[in-house]
């Protein structure tokens, strides 16, 4: 087995969104597509590769956001099977629903950012369960149900190796600095420790990360990502319970994550490139929509 990282260049921008090809002896499977705003990026590094674009016949998304799965539907109509979570399949068939909610959040900046997605035929969609693997060639490949980022997220597991999706955070390829994935609307911090402590037990001696690239401080990474979710958890709440408002708590988590990541050598070109893929403010609004469900009246 190869695994190829291809940088997306989202918005032009290097090392914010990656897709995993993977050299099977039974052809290739492409973990994460990335949004359709970056289809041409992405089928472009495959042949830079050397690789035949045709041959990818297995298609695996981690969750339906559309950074992680806007473009699975233009593979799905050139015949690929695109495997999912089972809250995620209906989203991949019809995504109408999905591009709508993104459209009043991203307003007119909705087509340049994230582009078309397109609708997967059904019989080219298949829900993969709890510890359900796919054989591909010589390889299998494992999903494990991870809710935490979203209720939907699976991460997928090759051997000693994990594709971690959002599970894992984001973190930009030789810094330190983790920002915590937690957009709206399904952060839940229970379930996002106990799928971070699930990897940890497993051992993996790499993760691949969506955002971005592969690490091998495996066993570091994932306690201080643990450390990372409680620490967001606890500040909004702590915010929340003051009576700040919404706008006060986007500015509060700002403030905090830009003295990390600072604190922890990020520059300022790189801390516009985190806010430009995992946004502090809408970070914010995730953690706090948790808080305000789960908070005594």
């Amino acid at each position: 087995m190869t695994v190829h990282t291809l940088d997306l260049q989202f918005q032009g921008i290097p090392g914010l969104i990656a897709a995993y090809v993977i050299e099977t002896s039974g052809g290739l499977a492409l973990i994460e597509t990335g949004p359709g705003s970056t289809l041409e990026a992405l089928r472009s590094g495959i042949r830079s590769l050397g690789l035949d674009e045709t041959r990818v016949r297995h298609v695996f998304v981690t969750h339906i956001h559309l950074d992680h799965a806007g473009a699975a539907g233009w593979w799905a109509q050139q015949g690929a099977q695109v495997f999912c979570h089972p809250q995620a399949a209906r989203h991949l068939i019809d995504p109408s629903k999905l591009i709508e909610s993104a459209r009043q959040i991203y307003t007119h900046r909705m087509d340049t950012l994230w582009g078309d997605m397109l609708p997967a035929p059904s019989e080219r969609v298949t829900v993969l369960t709890d510890g359900e693997s796919v054989i591909v060639g010589d390889t299998t490949i494992t999903a494990w149900d991870t809710p935490g980022h979203a209720r939907h997220h699976h991460a997928f597991v090759i051997g000693n190796v994990c594709f971690t999706g959002d599970v894992a955070g984001m973190r930009l390829q030789g810094t330190d600095y983790i920002s915590v994935t937690a957009a709206p609307p399904q952060f839940d911090p229970v379930a996002y420790v106990a799928s971070v402590d699930r990897l940890a037990a497993a051992g993996f001696q790499q993760l691949y990360l969506t955002h971005f690239g592969g690490i091998t401080d495996v066993a570091a990474h994932l306690s201080r990502y643990r450390q990372r979710i409680q620490e967001v958890h606890e500040a909004v709440r702590c915010d929340h319970a003051a009576g700040l408002t919404p706008e006060q708590i986007r500015t509060h988590y700002q403030i905090r994550e830009h003295a990390l990541a600072t604190a922890a050598g990020i520059s300022g070109a790189d801390w516009a490139r985190l806010e430009q893929s995992n946004n502090s403010a809408m970070c914010a609004d995730g953690v706090h929509l948790w808080v305000q469900k789960n908070s005594p009246v």
